[in-house]
């Protein structure tokens, strides 16, 4: 059994029908990515997951337990956190603070253990433990939003276009992360603007177009695809 699982899902802004059903799943361990032109339905599918958005049809499980009626924050709970696309950090609130609102649904001594963990992956967080989130680089900013995900020790951790707007060495920072990720065991569905890190660092992939899957593979089988290379990869 997969642990999370989308099936057939459909949903909607509306009268525009966004995901036309959508289906994939993603095993404890994996990266999974989710690549696609902008406006494909990406960002959808993981606000769909989050239950931030609700399927008109269709179903989202987690270790077989079925999310449709369960709310965000309790999806949280149980274990898939979404780290978002833009960031999101809390500008007003420091570094540390911003870390402590990720870990609402832990305990005291989960809270500092997953600080710690922070600032063990990111040592730059340690050094602006104090300063406001708000005044960091775009970079700090994605390593604080990260950390942020962390903190609730989640089964499912769902990245949304992780290196949207930084540079390219810091890029390559934050891709080494996932794959620290990875080998310590952290489930991953990825989405990135990035086609080729992507496939680098995922296990398999699906192809999104228009709010349907079209593709779905080994992302080593996906990287010589020639449609995947033509339309994501910029090899003519």
């Amino acid at each position: 059994m997969a642990l999370l699982e989308v099936d057939d899902v459909h949903t909607y802004y509306g009268n525009i029908h966004a995901l036309k059903g959508v289906s994939l799943t993603v095993d404890e361990g994996e990266i999974v990515t989710l690549i696609g032109a902008n406006g494909a339905g990406k960002t959808t599918t993981l606000n769909t997951i989050s239950g931030i958005i609700r399927p008109r049809t269709g179903h989202v499980r987690l270790g077989g337990q079925d999310l449709g009626a369960v709310p965000p924050h309790k999806i949280v709970s149980l274990g898939v956190v979404q780290v978002p696309e833009g960031r999101r950090t809390f500008a007003r609130l420091t570094v540390e603070e911003n870390l402590r609102m990720g870990g609402y649904t832990v305990s005291d001594a989960e809270i500092q253990s997953g600080i710690a963990n922070a600032y063990d992956m990111f040592p730059r967080l340690a050094q602006r433990r104090t300063q406001i989130a708000g005044t960091l680089s775009g970079g700090e900013q994605q390593m604080l939003a990260m950390g942020r995900g962390l903190m609730s020790r989640p089964k499912v951790l769902l990245l949304d276009e992780p290196s949207m707007g930084l540079a390219p060495v810091l890029v390559d920072s934050i891709f080494d992360t996932i794959r620290q990720l990875h080998a310590a065991g952290t489930t991953i569905l990825l989405i990135e603007q990035n086609a080729r890190m992507a496939l680098q660092v995922a296990d398999r992939g699906y192809v999104i177009e228009s709010g349907r899957i079209i593709l779905s593979d080994l992302a080593a089988n996906l990287r010589e695809n020639e449609t995947v290379q033509n339309s994501y990869l910029g090899i003519a």
